[in-house]
Formats: structure tokens, sequence, C-alpha cells
């Protein structure tokens, strides 16, 4: 049996991480909750 890494992102926002159909550009949105702010995390109070 043969293993196999991908390389993909994480939302830094709500956590859902995926496999791009391209990987030519960086996303513009998390495609789960369409947030732009996917790759920056939540500032706390």
């Amino acid at each position: 049996m043969a293993e196999i890494m991908l390389k993909g992102y994480k939302c830094e926002r709500c956590g859902h991480t995926w496999v791009p159909r391209d990987w030519k550009e960086k996303p513009r949105v998390c495609p789960k909750c369409k947030n732009p702010y996917w790759d920056k995390p939540k500032k706390s109070k």
C-alpha cells in the first residue's frame, strides 16, 4: 500500500482544510466560510 502526501490550505477562521484545483495562485477566499481573511488568524480581545 502506498502513502500519498498532498499539500493544501487551512482556513485560520473556520478550520476547513482543502486541496486547490489550481496551484498557480493563492486562493482568494475559503471555500467553506467564504472569508477573504482565511490566512490570517482571528485577533483575540
